[in-house]
């Protein structure tokens, strides 16, 4: 259960907090990326939720409850599996996407400098440290104050940076769990098992 927890609280930190949440407030947003975030949190609710058969059947020595708990556990790591592949496969589309997301930005704040389109692409920059497209001319775009130009000019290429390290702690979390998932599976098993046969014997 407390696994369960912390892959969903891992999952919404990444979702609603850090750079990558400025992703989601608008329009578009990297969907290849937030949906292996979901399937990360989804398993972790199920994860925690079928805490509550491993322990009854541990207390209750119900081979049913065990059962469902082994059954429960397959789910989560099949979910687990999931996430881990849209991590490290959907890399590349994760970051094309979103490197589309802040050009789209960063095109109509050249049209529209004020404004709405003027704070959208301030948070973008606020949020990824950079400002502009590294390009040799960046005036009038809304910079971050003491930002270091021009090694953080260029927004795309922090934006791969980013996704390249969250995508990796996605991948790490999802083995990590996906470790203690199959650990929860043999035990589920050899207690399945062992209960059996002291019924047997009795």
């Amino acid at each position: 259960q407390l696994a369960g927890l912390a892959v969903i609280a891992f999952g919404l930190w990444l979702r609603f907090g850090g750079p990558m949440a400025e992703f989601a407030t608008d329009k578009k947003s990297p969907e290849l990326f937030f949906m292996g975030l979901y399937v990360l949190v989804g398993a972790g609710a199920i994860m925690s939720a079928v805490g509550f058969f491993g322990c009854c059947g541990a207390a209750r020595e119900s081979q049913c409850l065990i059962g469902t708990f082994f059954a429960c556990l397959l789910v989560i790591f099949a979910g687990e599996v999931t996430a881990g592949v849209f991590a490290f496969i959907g890399k590349k589309v994760a970051i094309q996407e979103a490197q589309k997301i802040y050009e789209d930005a960063y095109e109509d704040y050249m049209k529209n400098p004020v404004g709405k389109v003027n704070s959208t692409i301030y948070r973008y920059h606020v949020a990824l440290q950079c400002c502009g497209k590294g390009n040799v001319e960046q005036t009038g775009l809304p910079c971050p104050e003491n930002i270091q130009l021009p090694k953080a000019s260029n927004c795309l290429v922090e934006i791969q940076n980013v996704i390249d390290t969250q995508l990796h702690l996605v991948g790490i979390v999802g083995i990590a769990i996906a470790s203690i998932t199959i650990f929860g599976m043999i035990f589920s098993m050899v207690l399945c098992c062992t209960i059996r046969n002291m019924r047997e014997m009795i």
